[in-house]
């Protein structure tokens, strides 16, 4: 079967340029260059041809609406036309909009060219929130043209049943749920990273029960097990929950100070800002909170520190509200670790997590997150978090269900 993958790789570098670029590298790659994987394409059915269709190189730069985007998306398209003749390519993936105007004026002008010559197309539903958008902010006539250019498409995958309702919205002909995957970030999880988690849990527990800390104990603790180290790790914007991580790890600081407890909790953030005055407005709230000796912000770091961070991080932070946030790459990453997570109930995450998950707060909450940062103190669901990983997220899964998808376009 051939795939003409429509769609961007990074950079910039987010979860669905993420994606895109794993999928593309699992079947094999664009079969226009020579380092094309036959073996890969061989073993997925599958061959792919990749039109890699970025209009912005920074991410302040996406969603803006400019001249140049136009020309260069109408480049793109012309491209995926040029393809659909020369290689006899008949099956058009393409990756549609969240609820965002300048986007989706991109998504109308694909649709418009290439649905022409395509004779089936799939819609890969990464981003959450559309059908909901257009219900109650978009115009009439938004709507309408949306409805007319992207309805009754041949299949639309979703992440999880959440999203179902942006791709049901334009009445595709069959839809098919495939989580995202990624490779392993944590291979040595039962050697390395499982035994120190443990080591460090059973010293807090020690601990809050009132015993001291042998030196064994502390060596194998890594020393200061009395400090709580959560990590937060997204693009830093407010709606992807850092103001809310901040305000939580203070809170939890205070009722911490008030129940004298040895306990105390450090944040480290990892990740660009994306807003300059957000930046600016975040050092000033960690200078009002008290908290420059215990908040640390990385920025953009290599693969290499961000697993380190995410191996040596007692907790994971992720308050996200972010308004087409559906099934977030950091979560996962954070769930092969073993690391316990806080974070929301917002869109598609509940159904990320093992059921009964108790450390899901509300959008908006400190207070919230804060009762949940102290609530995992002393839990241990490290290794029931990493299982979770294996039987749902890994790339190979994600691969053959991908596949499995297509190929039910030949039936």
């Amino acid at each position: 079967m051939k795939l003409l993958v429509f769609a961007h790789t990074p950079p910039p570098h987010h979860g669905q340029s993420y994606m895109v670029q794993l999928m593309l590298k699992g079947f094999g790659g664009d079969h226009r260059k020579a380092s094309a994987d036959s073996a890969a394409a061989n073993r997925f059915g599958l061959t792919c041809y990749h039109v890699n269709a970025r209009v912005s190189r920074e991410l302040e730069d996406i969603g803006d609406l400019r001249f140049g985007k136009l020309i260069l998306l109408l480049g793109y398209c012309l491209q995926a036309i040029w393809c659909r003749f020369r290689y006899d390519v008949t099956t058009l993936y393409y990756v549609p909009a969240p609820g965002k105007p300048s986007a989706l004026y991109r998504d109308w002008l694909v649709m418009l060219l290439c649905r022409l010559v395509y004779p089936k197309v799939v819609l890969h539903w990464h981003a959450a929130g559309l059908a909901n958008w257009l219900e109650t902010v978009s115009s009439m006539r938004t709507r309408s043209l949306t409805y007319r250019l992207l309805k009754h498409v041949d299949l639309s995958i979703v992440l999880s049943n959440f999203n179902r309702a942006d791709a049901e919205k334009l009445m595709p002909k069959n839809v098919a749920i495939v989580a995202v995957g990624i490779p392993d970030p944590c291979p040595k999880f039962e050697s390395e990273v499982l035994p120190r988690r443990q080591a460090r849990i059973a010293a807090r527990l020690k601990l809050l029960n009132g015993g001291s800390l042998s030196a064994s104990e502390h060596q194998h603790s890594e020393g200061r097990p009395e400090v709580v180290k959560v990590l937060y790790l997204a693009h830093c914007l407010r709606e992807k929950g850092l103001f809310d991580a901040l305000e939580g790890v203070a809170l939890a600081n205070k009722q911490m100070s008030a129940a004298q407890s040895p306990f105390r909790f450090s944040l480290t953030a990892i990740g660009a800002f994306v807003y300059e005055a957000e930046q600016a407005e975040f050092q000033r709230r960690i200078l009002e909170l008290g908290m420059k000796e215990v908040v640390n912000c990385l920025g953009f770091v290599s693969t290499e520190q961000k697993n380190k961070c995410l191996a040596e991080a007692d907790l994971f932070c992720f308050p996200t509200y972010y308004r087409a946030e559906n099934q977030p790459g950091n979560l996962i990453e954070a769930l092969a670790f073993g690391l316990p997570v806080v974070t929301t109930r917002w869109r598609s995450i509940p159904e990320m997590l093992p059921a009964g998950y108790p450390a899901l707060v509300p959008p908006k909450s400190p207070r919230e997150v804060a009762r949940a940062l102290c609530d995992l103190l002393t839990r241990d669901p490290c290794q029931s978090l990493r299982e979770h990983f294996q039987q749902h997220f890994t790339l190979e899964q994600h691969l053959e269900k991908m596949a499995a998808a297509f190929h039910s376009l030949e039936k």
